[in-house]
Order: C-alpha cells, then structure tokens, then sequence
C-alpha cells in the first residue's frame, strides 16, 4: 500500500484542485448504504433504510446519554478499542453521540436555529437527512480533560483530543472534519467527531493528508466520470427528440 501513496498522493492533488473550481458540490450516484465508505454530507443523503445497529460497551458523558451512543456493530467493536487503547494510554474517553434518526437530527438542527442564523446553524450541524449520525458510522466523543464541558474544539487542544487525532486511524477512525477544510467538508472543525471507515481507508487517507471527500473522489473518480456523462448522453438525447 505505502507504494501506492506517491502515486496517488500526485492523483488526489488533481483531483482537489479539480473540485475546488466545482465548489465541492457533487453527488455520489447509486450508494450502497452497508458502504463503509459512504459518503453523506451537504449534497449526498444519508441511507434511508435501516441500519443494524448495537451498543458499544464504553462510557457514555452522561448516565442520560446511554441511549444515544449505537452504532453500527463493527463500527461499536471499533469504537470499544479505540477507548481501550486510549485507557492504555493512560487516558479516558467517553461516548456522546452516535446514530441519530431523522427525527432527532431535526430537533437538534431546529434548536440550533433557536440562537443563530441558518447559515451558521448549517456550518455546525448537518439538516435532518444529511446527517452522518444517520449511517451509525459516526461518534461524538468526550475525553476526562474537557468533560461536561460540550462539543467544543477544545477537546481538540486536550490530551485525550491530541491523542485521538494521532492514533485514530489504527482503529479504523478519521476525524471526519478537519481544522481548515470547512471549504470541503462544508463544516466547522470538530475534533471531537470521529467516523469510522476500516483501518485500510483510515490509514490511507491519514497518509496522505486529505479529508473524506477528497479520499472518496480519488479512488471513485472514473466511476463518477462514467455516470455523470451517461446521464449527459441520455439528457443529450432526450433534447434531440
């Protein structure tokens, strides 16, 4: 795999600079939703099925909060090891969020527009359908330094935030939204939201240095190309009859 990084680090510059100029705004056609490397964000829903989902066996923030920590079952066995290794570490975390219904991302996206703008709300909190939440692949986590204290990027700054960052991706986990990519990712830095992806793509994407979408359009490129100039062709006839 490490031989393949220059290779495709080079392709995946190309590629950014590419949908820099498209302003990120691309649909992924014909996702499966058992993907792990689905890809939900501002322009590509969430599954709309249901998931199989468990609890992990770790720590919630709060007693209250035990509920809403499922995840996708091997996305939960992940989640159990990172906490393990972090315990190792001499360090603790805790489980805040993990899968989220429509229903419920609704109530936390219209609390948001309670205190701020719609454009702010939508730089912080993804509209109900398009939440990363909703694929069970996803986890807000806590560490002992910045409990209690919220969501905030100071988990990031904490021991337990710096230690997520560097080692992550051993669990199969990346921070889903990078410091300074909000213009790609289209949200705000949260250290404290990690998605899980397989060790594999975890590892790839922490080598080379690239948020999500810039991962998903490198090795799913040719494919979009493929589709997005069927579809082309088959609007190109249409107008012709």
């Amino acid at each position: 795999m490490n031989n393949m990084l220059p290779i495709r680090a080079v392709a995946c510059v190309a590629l950014g600079l590419s949908m820099m100029f498209e302003s990120w705004g691309y649909m992924m056609p014909h996702q499966d939703p058992t993907d792990l490397l689905i890809l939900v964000n501002k322009q590509n829903r969430a599954p709309a099925v249901p998931v199989a989902l468990v609890k992990p066996d770790v720590t919630p923030t709060k007693p209250e909060l035990s509920e809403n920590i499922y995840m996708r079952p091997e996305a939960a066995d992940a989640l159990e090891d990172l906490f393990e290794g972090a315990a190792e570490a001499g360090l603790t975390l805790y489980a805040t969020s993990g899968f989220r219904s429509y229903s419920t991302q609704k109530a936390i996206f219209e609390r948001k527009l309670e205190t701020m703008s719609e454009k702010a709300a939508n730089a912080s909190v993804a509209k109900p359908g398009y939440s990363e939440h909703q694929t069970g692949l996803a986890m807000d986590i806590e560490g002992e330094t910045t409990r209690g204290t919220g969501l905030t990027e100071a988990f990031g700054e904490s021991p337990e935030g710096i230690w997520v960052a560097e080692n992550c991706h051993l669990y199969g986990f990346i921070i889903r939204y990078p410091q300074d990519k909000t213009a790609i990712t289209g949200y705000i830095y949260e250290p404290w939201h990690i998605r899980y992806v397989g060790k594999e793509a975890a590892q790839e994407i922490t080598d080379l240095g690239v948020t999500f979408e810039e991962y998903i359009l490198m090795i799913r490129g040719d494919r979009i190309k493929t589709l997005q100039e069927e579809g082309n062709s088959h609007v190109a006839e249409e107008t012709r009859e």
